[in-house]
């Protein structure tokens, strides 16, 4: 798949074993130009791999943050005449002491911020590149998983947020297919990251995805990073408002 002259903006980046590295490395290996977006905390980790992938633009950006999404689409502006053709939403968050205890126990301050971060911000990012985007046709991609539809231990409000995550998917794809641009999510099987290690027990869920899944195997980023090239790439022209699973098949099981 050809991605020459596409510029791709990546927002999620932490480190080697980040689902937006897998990505990052597809699309860069397809041709794609790239950019990455960052918070202060992850910086000095991130850097780095964006430079070795002569990432064009490095720009600071909290979700959390109506300035900083706006200071964001500046920068695309100016640094990229206001191109993107692909955008990649790997971001999620949720207070550690609300995957510790039971969903019932969930904070309202940790519920508003598990929704803020995991699931608005791809509503507001979209928002404020959408000139960007309609100028491309461009593709919007966001990670989500199974936990979005089913109870799984542990993943309490996180799963509440993916659910809105994909519910956003779904409604930012029937307001952008007016404008060309296409909005889909990949729901992966779980993958050691830095985000996985605040869900207590995650070896376990490993370990279930091994024993019960068709393939008996956990998946990778890079995996990951192949359907997402699929997902920005013109191959997949007419999909929009899908959420493919990359998870070994553990989806379709039952008992």
């Amino acid at each position: 798949m050809n991605l020459n002259g596409k510029k791709a903006l990546i927002m999620g980046l932490a480190n080697e074993r980040s689902i937006a590295y897998g990505i990052a490395k597809a699309l860069k290996g397809a041709g794609a130009e790239l950019g990455f977006t960052y918070i202060d905390v992850v910086e000095k980790r991130m850097r780095p791999l964006a430079e070795e992938m002569d990432a064009s633009l490095i720009a600071k950006c909290d979700v959390a943050s109506d300035q900083d999404i706006a200071a964001l689409a500046e920068t695309v502006e100016h640094k990229w005449n206001n191109q993107v053709d692909i955008l990649i939403h790997s971001l999620a968050y949720a207070d550690r002491e609300d995957l510790e205890k039971e969903f019932v126990f969930t904070s309202r301050k940790g519920f508003q911020t598990a929704l803020d971060i995991s699931a608005y911000s791809l509503v507001a990012v979209t928002k404020a590149l959408l000139p960007a985007l309609e100028a491309t046709k461009g593709s919007v991609l966001a990670m989500s998983y199974y936990g979005a539809e089913r109870v799984v231990p542990n993943y309490n409000v996180m799963g509440v947020a993916k659910a809105a995550l994909e519910s956003c998917v779904r409604y930012l794809a029937a307001d952008g297919g007016a404008r060309g641009i296409r909005v889909n999510a990949i729901s992966a099987g779980p993958i050691r990251t830095l985000a996985a290690s605040g869900v207590k027990d995650f070896r376990s869920i490993l370990t279930k995805i091994e024993e019960k899944s068709p393939l008996r195997r956990n998946i990778t980023t890079d995996e990951v990073g192949s359907t997402a090239l699929f997902l920005s790439s013109e191959a997949a022209r007419g999909i929009t408002g899908q959420i493919l699973y990359v998870d070994s098949g553990y989806s379709i099981m039952g008992l």
